[in-house]
């Protein structure tokens, strides 16, 4: 199937969600989600990539997801109960914007890379200034005012992993292809050229002895407790929350955080609901 040109793709998502119900919606032309790797390293993947983009093509629904858009798109179960503003169906679909949603059907244009990358001045769990250090300007300044505010309430955080490139990404979802198959590798990692991480707006973390970095065992610690509470007033949301892994297509993370803004992150957090509902965007799989 030939790809879509990105003005192309943002048309026919905007179109195909405002007929779809009698709200303004959005999706992203972008293209995932992703999940997270306390060992990821930069400048992997030196050699042939096993995993190509023609060779993930299929989505886990019914949808084709080709190039940066997908065929099949629909509503969710859940709506916004607010029209999206036609300058938010702007942003969903801007690989620019802090808003844009990125997931298992929209990925971001092929080669994609944010300009403004930066280091925020937040504690790590390695002390190398590598990519997996760097955040998208707006998204470092947000972090470092959160982590700070944590440290307030006696709470110490400490970066994982954020920016990857898709070179990046496609080393480490090979990585994880060859250890569980494919199918449930794409239950906790990105195929490349999908993943949030890849937008430069996407971090995980952990307390900062590092203990239950990117691993289940996180949940329910102070630091993630304390992240589920006031993510959202420094413009953070919980992206993959517990209970919606049927809309995010990924297991519950909680350590993986994403910057959206403060309007959209207080917006998501209290209505308890994903970004692919607050765009009232296509549902994108079953249960992981």
């Amino acid at each position: 199937m030939a790809r879509l040109t990105l003005a192309a793709a943002a048309l026919m998502l905007t179109a195909a969600l405002s007929a779809g119900c009698g709200k303004d919606n959005a999706a992203s032309n972008t293209k995932t989600p992703e999940s997270t790797s306390a060992q990821q390293t930069t400048g992997t993947g030196g050699a042939k990539s096993a995993v190509t983009e023609p060779a993930v093509a299929p989505s886990e629904s019914s949808d084709t997801q080709t190039g940066n858009t997908t065929e099949g798109t629909g509503k969710s179960d859940t709506t916004k109960s607010e029209g999206t503003s036609d300058g938010l169906k702007k942003a969903a679909t801007d690989p620019e914007s802090e808003a844009v949603l990125v997931n298992k059907q929209f990925g971001l244009p092929d080669d994609y890379e944010p300009k403004d990358l930066v280091y925020p001045n937040v504690p790590f769990t390695f002390s190398e200034k590598i990519d997996k250090r760097k955040m998208r300007k707006e998204a470092a300044a947000a972090l470092e005012e959160m982590f700070a505010g944590a440290k307030e309430d006696g709470v110490y955080l400490a970066g994982v992993s954020a920016y990857r490139s898709k070179k990046t990404q496609t080393s480490l979802f090979n990585r994880y292809v060859k250890k569980d198959g494919l199918e449930k590798a794409k239950t906790y990692s990105a195929v490349p050229g999908y993943s949030e991480h890849q937008t430069g707006l996407a971090i995980d973390v952990s307390g900062s002895d590092g203990k239950c970095a990117a691993e289940s065992c996180f949940g329910g610690t102070k630091e993630a407790e304390w992240l589920k509470e006031h993510a959202q007033e420094y413009g953070f949301i919980i992206r993959y929350p517990e209970g919606k892994e049927s809309i995010t297509g990924y297991k519950y993370e909680p350590w993986h955080i994403r910057y959206v803004g403060k309007e959209i992150a207080q917006d998501v957090t209290s209505k308890g609901i994903t970004l692919e509902e607050y765009y009232d965007a296509v549902k994108v799989s079953g249960t992981p």
